[in-house]
């Protein structure tokens, strides 16, 4: 292993003209190394780069000139580069990443990483993210890691010394991403999808406005467990509240399972060397054989909009590109299958200040979650359960849901759904 300062690196000794270099995403983003791509990734010529999602705000279409960057949406502070036409989108799962490096069907020459200090061990903890990061180390021929002290160690996957090649020592904060502010139709959703998570049950959700606002509902519960693919603050509280103790969990009794830690100082202090969660690639977080062991699982996910039969569009809403597949569709499966569980598609129902209706007569983007797929969709108008309903009742049961204003319009749609019979 080389050790250097982040001054003296030169990624002209490490990178070939034509290299694909994988980045670390989220809050495991290696920003000193993203920054050091940056300045002198033009000189080494012909670079690409791939990244799932960025929080950072350090890829601009400016900066992506010394590189072609690649995700798998548009999500966090990419959404801006896919307006540029600066970003090449992959529409691929989360937990798909990581077998396609390891297969070399997304190439990486070159892990750039955010690790902790190392251990006693002489290991080093991935800290914020876990998900692909292992399977971009063992497919690189170059592994560059960033060894920030300001990054917690916490209990998961590890990286050994052997596997680092360069170690670039750096003392900064690591990327955070703030509470999203709570409005009241965030509330109003919230407390609907509360009603599906009973004392005991295990919690899959993402991060924003209406994750927190659940997540704050759940006080007054009993033993409920975490096992998701990323978590935010609202993780902290549920703890801090006595709430959290994953006790009636399948496996993993008294452990919170965990890919992602997308939030703040406050988050990142809680799981340093905190026993009571554990990091883990998305082989394990979105793994149908690991999900199928657990009961009473409620899996909470988002959407762009839903077509009246039950589709679920995430990704693109007309010519503009929004999010991306993520992890969605594994645990909108898993959640569905578990006994005691469900499967929450969360929205609002309208959009652009109350012009535009959530629920459609047809999609205006591409099919993230298949209608087969769906459960429950849930609007601040209600929850419409889908699971085994015929194509008709469906229609109904969404046109319930979505705002008062576009519920005409829409009957007209789902009246010819019930004449058809499809």
């Amino acid at each position: 292993m080389i050790r250097t300062t982040l001054e003296n690196l030169d990624l002209s000794q490490y990178l070939r003209s034509g290299d694909h270099v994988v980045f670390g995403q989220a809050c495991g983003e290696p920003t000193a190394l993203v920054e050091a791509l940056v300045a002198q990734g033009a000189g080494i010529g012909g670079l690409h780069a791939f990244i799932a999602t960025s929080f950072s705000g350090l890829f601009t279409p400016g900066t992506a000139s010394a590189f072609r960057l690649s995700s798998m949406g548009a999500i966090g502070a990419l959404r801006a580069m896919t307006k540029a036409n600066a970003l090449d989108v992959i529409p691929v799962h989360v937990s798909q990443v990581a077998p396609l490096i390891t297969a070399g069907v997304l190439p990486c020459d070159v892990a750039m990483i955010q690790v902790s200090p190392a251990d006693s061990a002489g290991n080093y903890s991935c800290g914020l993210i876990s998900d692909y990061v292992r399977a971009a180390v063992d497919k690189a021929r170059v592994v560059i890691a960033e060894v920030n002290d300001q990054v917690p160690c916490v209990a998961g996957e590890m990286i050994p010394a052997s596997a680092i090649d360069v170690a670039v020592e750096v003392s900064r904060p690591p990327v955070e991403v703030a509470p999203a502010k709570i409005g009241p139709v965030d509330e109003a959703i919230a407390r609907l999808c509360a009603g599906f998570i009973e004392d005991g049950s295990v919690i899959q959700t993402g991060v924003g406005a209406v994750p927190d606002a659940i997540l704050r509902l759940l006080h007054d519960r009993r033993d409920l467990g975490v096992h998701s693919g990323m978590l935010g603050d609202g993780l902290v509280d549920l703890a801090e509240a006595g709430v959290l103790t994953n006790a009636r969990k399948e496996i993993d009794r008294g452990i919170s399972i965990n890919g992602a830690l997308i939030g703040t100082r406050r988050l990142y202090d809680w799981a340093n060397g905190n026993p009571a969660i554990r990091m883990t690639p998305t082989s394990y977080t979105h793994d149908a054989g690991v999900l199928g062991q657990l009961s009473r699982l409620v899996t909470i996910n988002s959407a762009l909009e839903v077509d009246l039969t039950g589709q679920v569009n995430a990704e693109q809403s007309g010519s503009a590109y929004l999010g991306g597949t993520g992890g969605q569709v594994d645990f909108v499966r898993a959640g569905a299958r578990s006994p005691g569980g469900a499967s929450l598609m969360v929205l609002s129902a309208t959009a652009k200040g109350g012009t535009i209706s959530k629920i459609v007569p047809s999609l205006s983007g591409p099919v993230t979650s298949a209608r087969s797929e769906v459960d429950v969709v849930v609007t601040e108008f209600g929850a419409a359960q889908l699971k085994g309903q015929a194509l008709a009742e469906r229609a109904r049961r969404l046109v319930a849901i979505a705002h008062p204003d576009f519920r005409e319009e829409l009957d007209r749609t789902a009246f010819e759904i019930a004449r058809r019979g499809f």
